[in-house]
Parts: C-alpha cells; structure tokens; sequence
C-alpha cells in the first residue's frame, strides 16, 4: 500500500506567542490569527513485507531503518518521525519518506505541518478514527517530547482545515473559527501580502520557553505587551469580518510593534534594513513569522506594489516566495491499495 498526505504551513498575523500553556490562561484566554499557505508538507508512506521501518527526510537526505519499534530510541535528527510512528504502532513493515517545503528556520510552522501530514497518512494505514481536535493534541504532545520546552498550538489549526483562521485558546479548550471572508476577499489579501525569507532561521522553542519564564516572574514589560498583543488580535480578527484592509495594514504594523518589544533578539538590524526597504518600495507593514530573530516575513503591499516590493526585499538580501493561501488543510489519499 502506497499512501500521501500534504498538509499547508501557515503565516502568523497576529497573537502568536499566547497559544503557549498556560500563557494564555493568565491571560483570561488568548486569540491567534493566521493563514494557511501553499509551502507544504508533504509524506509517502509504503508498505513492505520484509518487517523493516526505513524513515527518510528528502530534504534534509537523512535516512533511519530499525527492525521493530522496539529498537526506536529518542533523539537525533527524526526523532519526531520515530516518535509518530511508535506512537501510532503499525503493524507492517514501511518506509516513510518525508519532505518540507520550507526552508528549515522559516517561522511558518512546518514542524506542525509535517507533524499534521505524517498524522494523517498513519491514520489511514492504521485504520484509527481521529477528531481533527483530538489528533491535534496529540500532535501537540508528541512535539513538546520532541522538542523538550513549551510548544504553541496555533500551528496545527491552518494544517489541519486550512483557510484564513482566528483560534481561541480557553480553559474549556480550543476553539477554532473560519473567518469566511469570501473568495474575492482572499484573493486581494493573497495579491498584496508578500512571503519572504530573509535567510536566518532560528529555533523558536527557547524563545517560548523564556517568555513563559518572563511572564511567571513578571519582568520587564512582558505582561503589559502579551496584553497589547491580544487586544490587536482581537482587532484584527474584526478587520477581516469588516473586510477591510486598510485597517489590517495598521494593525500589522501594530502587531509588530508589540512584538518586538517583547524580548531581545526578536528584532536585528538586518531585519530592519530589510522592512525599511520594502516599505519604501511600498509595503504598508512587514512582520517576521514566528519567534522572530530570523526566518520568514511577511509584507503587505499597497495595490500595484508587490513587484517593486519584491525587488526591494532582494536587493536588501531577502528572497521572495512564491504561495497562495491554501483553502483546503490536510490531504490524504491512497495512491496504490
């Protein structure tokens, strides 16, 4: 049996760091908002009767074959592969080939995505029925063993159902809200929001990590600035129900304002240069994804300026990619039965 499954990364706009346990419960609940995009996913699962589990990461050329589950032991570079695939036990020898589409560092998400595709393929061979809620939890935990500090869950939402999204993090759980904007709508959002990657990822675990430790201890401006990042969330959301762009402009800018101030390092003065540069070249706002310090950006453009934009981000040393917004999640699909 051949079985693939794809699943979109996202582009973060607003709220991110308040989908972190328990962050968002000092804060009477969090909101995110986010995208889904067109850098994928993407894992084939085979089949074979010799009893063996090969894993091979296409992008990265790294390739592990166990004889049994037994043999998997934590670490290394497919650690959360091997951890999947013990977690869901199948009962068959396979090879399981993974590949990202985007670069490693990005702020997109795409441990999640890979996390969210390789789920739904070992669903389908196993044969187990999941809610999208419940395999997302899992998803979630089986990261956190991965990664060994607090994981946010905002990630797993636009992979899973795709779409322009708002999440809500409560104690009654999570809550996830399609923001049905309409076609012609997402269509100008996609025109004019520009994804960059400026080539400096950076690991966004231990900045999560230290911002649960910031808040606990209250220091700085830490919780004064998670609660201006809930209240542009917020706003945003309503931007988009109000089908206005103009406002979302505004409150991108907003959103990182507070975000920068957040702690050291989310900000660089090559980060800086970059945005500078696409603002003069007609970007409204520009927003590194993720944790910041590095990775993707995403820029909004004013109406006839994305190529000059562009232009001006590869020349300050950023490389323009090309997406749209993927309106669809998580696909699975039986090549060969």
């Amino acid at each position: 049996m051949i079985i693939e499954a794809t699943a979109p990364s996202r582009i973060d706009l607003a709220g991110g760091t308040l989908d972190i346990h328990p962050l968002y419960l000092f804060e009477d609940g969090g909101i995110t908002v986010n995208v889904a995009v067109s850098v994928q996913s993407k894992v084939r699962l085979t089949t074979r009767d010799d009893g063996l589990i090969e894993l091979i990461s296409v992008d990265t050329e790294v390739t592990h074959e166990v004889h049994s589950l037994s043999e998997f032991e934590p670490g290394g570079p497919l650690d959360l592969i091997h951890r999947l695939v013990r977690f869901y036990a199948p009962e068959t020898g396979l090879t399981v080939e993974t590949h990202n589409d985007a670069p490693h560092g990005s702020g997109l998400g795409a441990s999640s995505s890979l996390l969210i595709a390789t789920t739904g393929a070992l669903l389908k061979l196993t044969g187990r029925d999941l809610d999208p809620m419940t395999m997302i939890q899992y998803s979630a935990d089986i990261e956190a063993q991965n990664i060994r500090v607090p994981t946010g869950r905002q990630d797993y939402y636009p992979a899973t159902f795709g779409g322009l999204l708002a999440i809500w993090f409560e104690v009654e759980g999570d809550r996830v809200e399609p923001l049905d904007v309409g076609e012609e709508f997402l269509k100008a959002l996609e025109d004019r929001l520009v994804l960059s990657f400026t080539g400096d990822g950076r690991f966004s675990g231990t900045s999560n990590w230290n911002m649960l430790k910031m808040y606990i201890d209250d220091l700085g401006t830490t919780r004064s600035n998670l609660k201006a990042i809930k209240a542009t969330a917020l706003a945003m959301r309503q931007a988009f129900l109000d089908h206005d762009l103009d406002r979302f402009a505004e409150l991108l800018d907003e959103e990182w304002q507070n975000r920068r101030r957040l702690a050291e390092g989310v900000s660089t003065p090559a980060l800086e240069h970059m945005m500078a540069a696409a603002r003069e070249a007609g970007a409204l706002a520009s927003r590194v994804c993720g944790a910041g310090g590095g990775g993707c950006m995403s820029s909004f453009c004013a109406p006839g300026t994305r190529d000059d934009v562009c232009a001006a981000l590869a020349g300050a040393g950023a490389e323009c990619m090309p997406y749209s917004i993927s309106r669809e999640g998580l696909q699975v699909r039986i090549v060969e039965d």
